[in-house]
Formats: C-alpha cells, sequence, structure tokens
C-alpha cells in the first residue's frame, strides 16, 4: 500500500465540482460540492446515533440499505436540514430529483448530505441551481477533488482528504477520501460528513460489512466537545472500475482493502480531530496492557473527553492527575497503583508515574513535550495484551468564542 496525492476523485471513473450557491455564506465562498460516478457503485454508509436525525440521514440510510446503487452525492455547507420536519425531507428529495435529471441517473441513486446550522430551512432555488452548476462542470482532476474538499468545510479551518493504492486481485486498486469535521464531534459517529471512493470490486455485503467494522477504531474513537451531532455521515462508494477480481469472501484480497480502508478513515479521522474549533494540538491517548479491548476503549475514550485534560493540554500543563481521574470514573475496572504513564511528542518521551505514583521529572521537559501540535499520553494498565487509541484535541478560549455567535 502506498499513499498517492489526491482525494474523493483519485480512484478510476470518480469526479467532482463544487460552486458558490450563497446557501447561507455571504462572501461568494463554494458552499455546495457533488461527486459523481461513472458508472454505478455498491455503496455502504454509516450514520449517526443521535436520536435526532436530520433528513439528510433519513434520506441516505433508504438509499444505502434499499436502492440497487448509487452513483452521485450532492453535499451542501451552511445549512445542516435538520429538526426542518416534512419540509425538510422534500427538499432531501427534490435535491435527488435535479440531480437526476442533470446527470440523466435514477433518482434513487443519489445521496445527499448537509453540515450547518440546525434548524434552518434550505434554500432549494439555490440548491438545484447549483446542482444544475455542478453537474456542467464535472471533472476528475485532483483539483476537482481538492475544491470539492474545501467547498463542504464550515468551521473546519484546513480541507481534509487522503487517497493511497495497493495491488489486488490482478489490479491496481485506489481508495480516496475527503470529510469535514470540527465541532460538535463527539465517539459514534461525530458531526462530520465524510466520503470514500474506491475502483475496486467488491459485494455491497462485504463493503458495508468493512466500514462498519472499521469506524469503531477510526471515526468513533474521535471527540472534540462531547457532543454528537445530528447529520454524522460516512458513505463509502464502490464502482468496480479498477478490474480487479471481484471481492466476494474474506480472503487476502479483502484483508487487503480493510487495511487501505482503514488508513484512509484512520488519517481522515485524526485530521478532524487535530481540527477542532479552536484548538492549537491534536491530542492521543493510548492505553495499552489492557485486560480487553472494550476495556481499553471506555478508559481512552474517557481520557480525550475530559475537559479539565483537555484544558490541561492546551496549557502545556503534565497535570497527569487530570488523566488518572478520568481513567477512573470511566467505568472500567483497573487497578490505579499499577498504572505507568508517558507524556509523548516528537520532541521526546517522558514517563511522570510508575505504579500510581509521580517519579521525579523535568516539568521544563514535559512543557517542551507538550508544546508540539501533535501530542500522545501512553497508560500501560499491567493487565493484559489489549490496547486502543483515540484522538482528541485541547480546550481553548477560541472554542467558546466560534460557538458563541456559530449561528451568526
Amino acid at each position: 500500500m502506498k499513499q498517492i496525492s489526491g482525494g474523493v476523485t483519485a480512484a478510476k471513473g470518480f469526479k467532482a465540482a463544487s460552486t458558490a450557491a450563497g446557501i447561507k455564506y455571504k462572501n461568494n465562498r463554494n458552499d455546495m460540492a457533488m461527486i459523481y460516478s461513472e458508472v454505478p457503485c455498491r455503496a455502504a454508509g454509516t450514520f449517526t446515533t443521535n436520536i435526532v436525525k436530520a433528513a439528510p440521514v433519513k434520506w441516505d440510510k433508504e438509499i444505502v440499505t434499499s436502492s440497487p446503487f448509487a452513483q452521485a452525492v450532492v453535499v451542501n455547507a451552511g445549512i445542516a436540514n435538520a429538526c426542518t420536519g416534512e419540509e425538510g425531507f422534500s427538499y432531501c428529495s427534490q435535491t435527488a430529483k435535479a440531480a437526476s435529471e442533470c446527470l440523466s441517473i435514477p433518482e434513487d441513486s443519489v445521496l445527499v448530505a448537509s453540515t450547518g446550522v440546525i434548524g434552518m430551512q434550505l434554500p432549494i432555488d439555490r440548491i438545484t441551481a447549483g446542482v444544475k452548476a455542478m453537474s456542467a462542470i464535472l471533472d476528475g482532476s485532483e483539483e476537482s477533488g481538492t475544491a470539492a474538499a474545501q467547498a463542504i468545510m464550515t468551521t473546519d479551518t484546513v480541507k481534509k482528504e487522503v487517497a493511497v493504492q495497493f495491488e489486488a486481485g490482478g489490479a491496481t486498486i485506489t481508495i480516496g477520501g475527503m470529510c469535514k469535521g470540527s465541532g460538535m464531534i463527539h465517539p459514534d459517529m461525530c458531526t462530520m460528513l465524510s466520503f470514500v471512493t474506491t475502483d475496486a470490486a467488491i459485494s455491497k455485503e462485504l463493503l458495508q460489512e468493512a466500514l462498519r467494522e472499521d469506524i469503531k477504531d477510526t471515526y468513533n474513537m474521535i471527540s472534540v466537545d462531547g457532543d454528537t451531532s445530528t447529520n454524522d455521515t460516512v458513505l463509502l462508494l464502490a464502482n468496480g472500475m479498477a478490474g480487479n477480481k471481484e471481492i466476494t469472501e474474506k480472503n487476502e484480497d479483502y484483508l487487503l482493502f480493510i487495511k487501505a480502508l482503514n488508513f484512509i478513515n484512520e488519517t481522515l479521522a485524526k485530521k478532524m480531530a487535530g481540527d477542532g474549533e479552536g484548538c492549537t494540538a491534536l491530542f492521543e491517548v493510548k492505553i495499552i496492557g489492557a485486560e480487553t479491548k472494550a476495556q481499553a476503549v471506555t478508559l481512552s475514550k474517557s481520557v480525550i473527553t475530559s475537559s479539565l485534560t483537555k484544558a490541561a493540554i492546551f496549557g502545556h500543563d503534565a497535570n497527569w492527575g487530570r488523566i488518572l481521574c478520568a481513567m477512573g470514573y470511566s467505568g472500567a475496572s483497573f487497578d490505579p497503583e499499577k498504572v505507568d504513564l508517558y507524556f509523548e511528542s516528537a520532541a521526546g518521551k517522558l514517563q511522570i508515574i510508575e505504579n500510581g505514583v509521580a517519579l521525579p521529572y523535568s516539568e521544563d521537559e514535559a512543557t517542551k513535550i507538550l508544546s508540539e501540535p501533535e501530542v500522545t499520553a501512553i497508560a500501560d494498565i499491567k493487565m493484559g495484551n489489549a490496547s486502543a487509541t483515540a484522538w482528541g484535541c485541547d480546550l481553548t478560549f477560541d472554542y467558546v468564542k466560534i460557538n458563541a455567535d456559530y449561528r451568526s
């Protein structure tokens, strides 16, 4: 497997476009994107666990479950189309109908996604005009894919995309993806939209299983602020244009596919955690020596969602007591008097506690390590061989500023 440049247009047969539809933003910035495959795709999807589900989530779940194939995705930024009732759901249908007419594909092959302010109705005339404009300029270039990744941003500060290639089934297979996500992010799907495309030939059943299992260790292991969104969506489209022998069983080709998919999803997940609203650092928490994977997952998630720990990371303060405290209220059992804790970054690695007791470490060295843009805390609980990694970010003054006036 090798990483290549690009995103959703990296795989064969995929095109993208973007446009400034004027949905909410007044600075003429692109706020709509479209992904299109030259041929029909097998589609898989995972969605928010929030009981309050946005209209696009409901629409996409039906398409992924019931439609024979998908071929296009229409995305808008600025308005989430959540808590909008029957009118909001009808706008999903109208968006799909517009794409169907412009692209000459079935209406039930069009997926839709929205991100932005909850409770506002979409300006459907601008949405359909945007669909028409994008349909005319679809392009398979890397630049077009990158522009699409930029168009779906809200409070994101950077575009997020990645692509890889690997050999399987007698062909070169490519997987690429783009996502957005910066705030209202919490495990069990976060306020994020992620779109992954591949030219692999793979059965719909295995495609869905691969995605469903992989999000457990990727998107579901990130948190920015503890808020699970109404719009979280991950869509995976496979058009088979690589020409590989179709993957229909869990053989070596399938293992290669899920390895590449994991790289895509983990990379995108970390990009979102590292771009948390107002943040200055990606905060990674590794729990090792756990008795079970579930125990390690619970402990790591508890630490990355601790506001006190996140604030300490922002202050470059090795306040290890907050980490042990967060582990202690997680609900997972462990012996705090056996825990070893380390901080690590590009500036070095430092053991802070051994068997639950502080070591004589240098505060200056600890501050230097914690001042890097990527910081890791490693907790060894000495109970077994299981492990888990979660990703979050520091909590800064700017997080409050951004969210205090988000609607305006």
